[in-house]
């Protein structure tokens, strides 16, 4: 139903029917469910003290201001490589086991995510996908120090995110949403891709000003938020040490 009803949509209406129901969540009243949602999602009854309002808020005054929530203080690792984001690892091998995928009628490849031909990506170059649920943080992290090399944004769907729609092929809408996809080169002169998607109800995904070609980045430094519903892709030359398919990763541990 997401591919075939939602999916066959036109983009003008997806984007005008996500953009009403993403403003829903900048209403004032919403800031109330931000308590009952932290205690259904949270067995941590001190979660929230961990982090801090976005835009210099002093309080959150809107549940979009809960999603778009801050660490007060970002999680330490000495680690080269870590994870960029928190979320359910819903899709992880080599890109030379990865395949293609039919949308609508046509044959895609992994390197298709990441706007690039096809055979860019080195075989042996692993592919990760975390899908981000509403209630986990939704800032993407560097995870590597670097120079970013390349910023590309592709507009495309909203076709809903979650990973159990799709069954075998979880990162589906990751081939046809719209998406910003940076490269960051590291000491070595690895590219590491990195793909942020949307889904339904996202009014925006921003990236910060300190991101543009040519930028130095360091670990953990932010390069992007989302405003509801996501998920990241990275397409990299190290494969995750203690994360498999099906996993729960968090922003910062080692990858």
């Amino acid at each position: 139903m997401s591919v075939s009803l939602w999916g066959a949509l036109p983009g003008k209406l997806q984007r005008r029917i996500s953009s009403f129901y993403a403003k829903l969540y900048n209403k004032p009243f919403t800031k109330h469910f931000i308590a009952p949602y932290v205690r259904f999602y949270y067995a941590d009854s001190c979660y929230l003290d961990k982090f801090q309002p976005p835009e210099g808020k002093n309080t959150f005054e809107s549940f979009q201001d809960f999603f778009i929530r801050r660490f007060k203080t970002l999680p330490e690792n000495r680690s080269m490589w870590i994870w960029p984001c928190e979320g359910l690892l819903c899709d992880e091998g080599f890109v030379r086991d990865m395949g293609t995928t039919k949308v609508k009628s046509d044959e895609r490849f992994i390197e298709t995510i990441f706007g690039l031909s096809r055979g860019s990506i080195p075989d042996d170059y692993c592919f990760s996908n975390i899908f981000l649920h509403n209630k986990n943080y939704h800032r993407i992290h560097a995870p590597v120090k670097g120079i970013i090399t390349r910023i590309q944004h592709i507009p495309g769907d909203l076709i809903v995110l979650r990973p159990w729609i799709y069954k075998q092929d979880p990162s589906l809408p990751a081939f046809t949403n719209e998406r910003y996809n940076i490269d960051i080169t590291d000491s070595k002169g690895r590219i590491w891709h990195l793909s942020i998607v949307g889904g339904p109800a996202v009014g925006t995904i921003k990236l910060p000003d300190t991101i543009s070609i040519g930028s130095g980045i360091e670990k953990l430094d932010e390069l992007a938020l989302f405003y509801l519903g996501s998920t990241c892709c990275m397409a990299v030359p190290e494969r995750p040490r203690y994360h498999s398919k099906n996993t729960f990763v968090e922003v910062g541990a080692t990858y």
